[in-house]
């Protein structure tokens, strides 16, 4: 089920979003409104929600949330931007990760679900 988390998740949002894959979760987070759509089994349709709630293409990233260890994954095909000087499926720049991964922590981190 993909969800847009504006607030910390709840425990029944974090197993809808686990549904699709069961050991994490696909994301796509707007840096600029602080904001993630997540579940699903792609990133690009994370994007697409968050895009239809008017979210800017220039601020959503895709990324991977592990809940078990809680850590985030930056890869993801939505990712690759020449124009953003980004030419990986990798988040190459070290702020574009930093600000991924507390919107990540803050939205998601420490959410019990089991």
């Amino acid at each position: 089920m993909l969800l847009i988390i504006r607030e910390r998740a709840t425990p029944e949002q974090m197993r809808q979003m686990l549904e699709a894959l069961g050991i994490y979760i696909k994301l796509a987070v707007d840096i600029e409104r602080g904001i993630i759509a997540g579940g699903g089994e792609l990133h690009a349709d994370c994007e697409q929600v968050l895009l239809a709630v008017s979210s800017q293409q220039a601020h959503v990233w895709g990324a991977d949330w592990y809940p078990f260890d809680q850590t985030v994954g930056y890869e993801s095909i939505i990712n690759i931007r020449p124009s953003a000087n980004d030419r990986s499926m990798e988040i190459q720049s070290l702020e574009l990760r930093t600000q991924v991964d507390q919107i990540a922590q803050s939205l998601l981190g420490g959410v019990q679900w089991q």
